[in-house]
């Protein structure tokens, strides 16, 4: 493991530097959620227009990873995050100032290179140490981001009542300065085995995609975050329509499942070098499914508020907590030599498939539909992660006892 100097652009990050750079990219998914109706309004448009500032980014950020991680293996993990973070400050700056809801869509669309901020801290952390640590690293950067999405929505929702919508945008561009600022002086380059070209780390994607251990750890990501972006896009419409809840009110519901999602990685970041990457995984996802099942229970029983059906989706917080850090541990650990493809790789199926889930919750809840459609895509969700963290487990186990008589 390299040493690691904070302020030292000649070491590794600190790893205060990495939850500041995924923490960025957090808050730039939901700071101004409880702010859609608003913006809305302002915009003179529909809000499931408006609400594509949500799925499209989502959408953006997962294509926009098949280049980053790539591009970080051949010019290095420091420059591309500096250049990120420039192309988000000028997409920033452009929501501000935008006239029409078109070129308020093209501001968010040059946000997404914020989505670096993902991306490289875990090629990061797996150039400087193995897996098993790295599930464990990864756990404490992302319980340290987990509480940007525990305050943002809430902060969001209270500067939108006190100043309007764009306060929002307002603390996106003055805290990317600051990121911007803290990565020049602590990234150190960690990539010490820079890709020779473009086409050299393409011709390596075959070799990801023939591993079934790639696809099973990606695919745990995928449906597991699939929850919480299923939650993202159904949330806002049932505490608004449905529950009748303030911008500031709502904010506090996304804090409670963030809460719950840093309880789940300081024990995945204690525990899994005990435990082992696949029990985190599976039982993150029980306990995801338990919090949905709480909260249908509470619907079917007739206790029908915004407490009931909230509160116990913290849970499904808590089971992304634990699952997320080993999976993602293992979509860069597949081949350590492409972690930073690799990872720009998982990092798109996850996001991708978590923008389909968020447009899915989006597009079919209705105010006479109640709660019921956003449970059960996420139950379906929590389920295929189950399914697939098992795939991967019985695929690891095949190979070792391939391994053991081919070499007795």
């Amino acid at each position: 493991m390299q040493q690691t100097r904070f302020l030292d652009k000649q070491s590794p990050p600190h790893i205060l530097t990495l939850v500041i750079c995924a923490g960025l990219g957090a808050l730039s998914l939901n700071v101004f959620l409880p702010s859609l109706a608003a913006m809305a309004v302002h915009f003179g448009t529909e809000y499931h227009v408006m609400q594509f500032a949500v799925s499209g980014y989502i959408a953006g950020t997962a294509l926009l990873q098949l280049v980053i991680g790539p591009l970080s293996d051949i010019f290095g993990r420091r420059r591309v995050m500096i250049g990120a973070l420039l192309v988000m400050l000028v997409g920033t700056v452009v929501c501000l100032a935008a006239p029409s809801v078109e070129i308020f869509m093209f501001g968010r669309l040059l946000q997404t290179t914020v989505v670096a901020g993902f991306v490289l801290p875990r090629a990061i952390i797996r150039d400087t140490v193995p897996m098993e640590s790295a599930a464990s690293m990864i756990a404490y950067v992302t319980m340290g981001m987990s509480l940007i999405p525990m305050v943002a929505p809430t902060v969001g929702g209270t500067l939108n009542d006190l100043f309007g919508w764009e306060a929002n945008f307002v603390l996106m561009l003055f805290l990317g300065v600051l990121t911007l600022l803290l990565v020049s002086a602590d990234l150190g380059e960690t990539n010490k085995t820079p890709a020779a070209s473009f086409a050299a780390q393409f011709k390596s994607w075959p070799d990801l995609f023939r591993s079934r251990r790639f696809w099973g750890y990606a695919l745990t990501s995928t449906f597991s975050s699939g929850v919480f972006f299923a939650f993202l896009g159904g949330a806002p419409f049932i505490g608004t329509a449905i529950y009748n809840l303030t911008p500031t009110m709502l904010g506090v519901q996304f804090f409670l499942i963030a809460a719950g999602y840093m309880v789940g990685n300081f024990i995945a970041g204690r525990y899994t070098k005990r435990f082992g990457t696949m029990t985190m995984m599976i039982s993150g996802s029980v306990v995801s499914l338990i919090g949905i099942m709480v909260t249908a229970l509470a619907l079917l029983t007739g206790v029908d508020s915004a407490t009931a059906f909230f509160a116990p989706l913290a849970l499904t917080g808590v089971g992304n907590g634990l699952t997320l850090p080993s999976s993602n541990a293992g979509v860069v650990s597949v081949r350590p030599k492409l972690a930073g493809s690799a990872s720009g790789l998982g990092g798109a199926i996850t996001v991708g498939g978590g923008a389909a889930f968020s447009m899915i919750a989006g597009a079919v809840l209705t105010p006479g539909s109640g709660g019921w459609p956003l449970l059960a895509i996420m139950a379906v969700s929590t389920v295929l992660a189950i399914a697939a963290s098992v795939y991967v487990r019985q695929v690891e186990r095949n190979e070792e006892a391939a391994g053991a008589q081919a070499n007795p």
